[in-house]
């Protein structure tokens, strides 16, 4: 029975994760279990009658058995692992007679605890970090749980009491300062934002925000945005300050761009408009002169600057000119500049021209069908000579420039009435481009919309979505005597009025609400012409309207140039009082 008990006590121990190692008082083996076969990966007979430290030379056993002190908790280093070990002294009638050592690896553990000590410390880290952030703030910060206890509080915000954060962080809120809003926020559940309120007896402008985990309210954090109300309004001042300069520069830098602008970002996908544009991305490549008509608003100017977008002469100027925006009298030395005294009121050095500053690069001529008689005759000479003269200066001048015109008027119409030469209307009518009207392109509506709609909710921070099948119906049925550029004035006025998300037909101006009304009824009995007439006098009537009679405005809300709006007040007998 006891051999039995013996066996099963050496089959309980061979079985222990534990490593099991006894000597006698010589410090040789005299007993290891399997964990310990294991772990030297020797047998037991070949580790039996052994010295210990042939095996462990940095082994405390030895020790145990000279002061008769046993050895817990020890750790040691073995075989690249962390062990922890618990050397006892043998004692039988009261005499030492061996010793026993129980060890076990604990390297995993040890990792955890490493783990979690530099854990602790990044915790204290951050927690030191996220307090040295909220009292550099220059909001008041604090922050209270279900209970209204102060858990969180920066300077900024004791301040407010002539208090640290660490005397009232643990303290009631309402113990604090009377009449506390901010912790509402868990009732309400709603975040509220920019109120104005007191504190300490001082207007403030706060927020109030819930805290929410795990989709439960468990606190409600409040920050003091502005100290002192005036400081609100100083902020705006300076903002606005501010976004006048962002504006001036933004205008400067759309200005350059704009020379930038290829065939690509010429909206539109219909057949016409893709074979115009086909046309133009061959004729880019030669330095031929070109003609673009087109009417009002249909992108002539857009087509230029692709044009020398896509040239060879893209890294050379671009140069603009209105010949109907300048004043007759002023056109010659806008475009071929003057010499110092070459009349009265000249620039002291005298001007270069526009033809000289469009040297290596590109000029373009718009409304050159408004250009004067005597004008023509001088720009041919140009055109011929590829030379300029100043005013006052008999000296010419070479230049390099590429001449792109464009016209919204007749010119062989304007030859006939003796109005445009005709030996220029030939230098200048090497190419022409023929820009279709909106109305024979209303396939492109859509993606026009889509474009405008984009760029206007950029540009007024909305998120306008589309139109109503209404307007839409409105569109497709309007014959655009403005083109695109009426379709992108009347998108940016709806913008101006919109009370939602989509464009709607009360949005629209009130000459588009009035032809969507009449249309129905007169549309069979009324020829296109006169029904585009009669749509541009009322667009004409509205724009004054919305102007206050400004001429210079309503030419600007209608897309064209006050030149053309006299014409047009004229054509339609409307009085220029």
């Amino acid at each position: 029975m006891q051999s039995k008990s013996l066996l099963d006590l050496h089959t309980l121990m061979d079985n222990t994760a534990n490593h099991i190692l006894a000597v006698d008082i010589t410090g040789k083996i005299i007993y290891v279990n399997r964990a310990v076969e294991r772990f030297l990966d020797l047998p037991a007979d070949q580790i039996l009658g052994r010295h210990v430290k042939d095996f462990f030379p940095t082994t405390g056993l030895l020790e145990v058995m000279v002061d008769g002190k046993p050895q817990l908790g020890r750790r040691l280093h073995l075989k690249n692992g962390m062990y922890i070990t618990n050397r006892t002294p043998v004692i039988v009638n009261g005499k030492i007679v061996g010793a026993i050592a129980v060890f076990q690896e604990i390297t995993e553990i040890q990792n955890l605890i490493d783990e979690l000590s530099t854990d602790n410390e990044r915790i204290r880290e951050l927690k030191n970090l996220l307090e040295t952030i909220l009292d550099l703030s220059s909001d008041g910060v604090v922050a209270v749980n279900r209970d209204y206890v102060i858990t969180l509080a920066n300077r900024n915000f004791a301040n407010f009491f002539n208090k640290t954060p660490e005397e009232i962080i643990g303290k009631k809120v309402h113990e604090v300062y009377g009449n506390p809003i901010f912790p509402k926020a868990m009732e309400t559940g709603e975040p509220e934002y920019g109120y104005i309120t007191t504190l300490n007896g001082q207007e403030i402008i706060a927020s109030r925000v819930p805290i929410i985990k795990d989709g439960q309210i468990v606190g409600a954090l409040g920050t003091v945005v502005f100290r002192n109300v005036d400081d609100l309004y100083a902020l705006m001042k300076k903002i606005r300050n501010l976004k006048s300069q962002l504006d001036y520069y933004k205008d400067e830098l759309e200005r350059v761009h704009r020379t930038r602008f290829s065939f690509d970002q010429i909206i539109g996908s219909s057949k016409s408009l893709q074979n115009v544009k086909e046309i133009a991305r061959r004729v880019a490549l030669s330095n031929s002169t070109v003609l673009i008509q087109g009417e009002s608003g249909t992108g002539k100017e857009l087509f230029a600057h692709a044009l020398h977008t896509e040239s060879l002469r893209a890294k050379g100027p671009f140069v603009k000119v209105n010949c109907a925006a300048v004043p007759e009298n002023l056109l010659e030395s806008e475009l071929f500049g003057y010499q110092e005294g070459a009349f009265t009121g000249a620039r002291k050095g005298g001007q270069i021209g526009k033809f000289e500053l469009a040297n290596g690069g590109t000029i373009f001529l718009d409304e050159i069908g408004d250009m004067s008689f005597t004008m023509q005759a001088k720009l041919l000479r140009v055109l011929q000579e590829k030379e300029v003269e100043r005013l006052g200066d008999s000296k010419p001048r070479r230049i390099d420039v590429r001449v792109i015109c464009a016209t919204n008027r007749n010119l062989e119409e304007l030859i006939a009435k003796h109005e445009f030469r005709e030996d220029l209307y030939y230098r200048i009518n090497v190419v022409t481009l023929a820009i279709p009207p909106l109305r024979e392109r209303l396939d492109d509506l859509p993606e026009l919309i889509d474009h405008f709609i984009n760029k206007f909710n950029k540009q007024f921070g909305q998120r306008v979505h589309g139109i109503s099948e209404e307007v839409r119906e409105i569109f497709w049925q309007h014959h655009w005597p403005g083109n695109v550029r009426e379709l992108e004035n009347v998108i940016e006025r709806a913008f101006n009025v919109l009370d939602g998300p989509v464009i709607q037909k009360k949005h629209l101006p009130m000459y588009l609400q009035k032809v969507s009304l009449q249309r129905g009824m007169r549309h069979n009995h009324i020829g296109l012409p006169n029904l585009v007439e009669e749509a541009e006098k009322e667009a004409i009537l509205e724009a004054l309207a919305a102007a206050g009679g400004n001429k210079r405005q309503a030419a600007k809300l209608l897309g064209i140039s006050r030149a053309g709006l006299y014409k047009k007040l004229k054509r339609y007998g409307i009085k220029d009082d």
